[in-house]
């Protein structure tokens, strides 16, 4: 089996009652999702929307409906916290926060495949320098 097959499945082995993924997110982030109102300002000004699989105001629409799935996007790893989302969220949400949140819902369960060192070289001089810091932070504990 292939190292994402199995995080998948070891990400869907992580489940919730109804509201607790949202209120994990808003412990973990300070930041409530249930404010969002779904204009899409967040995925209109993200520069790297076109590569995700969920736009960020679908991240937080899975979260607002207990759709544990989220946790298996490649989204909230693309995200590379610009802040450009939560600078223009009319909410003031920071989305950013509520990446880093899933991000550490998902490593909490001790699901991390990512090894720096097999990245290409070519890919690891096109990836964001922040990226490269998320994933050296996350390594790190």
């Amino acid at each position: 089996m292939n190292k994402k097959l199995k995080q998948d499945k070891e990400i869907s082995k992580i489940t919730f009652k109804k509201g607790e993924l949202a209120a994990e997110v808003e412990e973990l982030s300070g930041e409530n999702v249930f404010g969002c109102y779904q204009c899409g300002t967040c995925s209109a000004g993200c520069p790297y929307v076109e590569d995700m699989d969920l736009t960020p105001d679908e991240v937080i629409r899975y979260i607002i409906l207990d759709r544990s799935e989220v946790l298996n996007s490649k989204t909230i790893w693309l995200c590379s916290a610009c802040f450009t989302c939560a600078e223009r969220c009319p909410r003031d949400i920071n989305i950013t926060k509520i990446m880093e949140a899933l991000r550490q819902i998902v490593l909490r369960h001790k699901i991390d495949h990512t090894k720096a060192y097999e990245i290409p070289e070519k890919e690891r001089h096109m990836i964001p320098q922040i990226a490269f810091v998320s994933l050296f932070r996350k390594n790190i504990g």
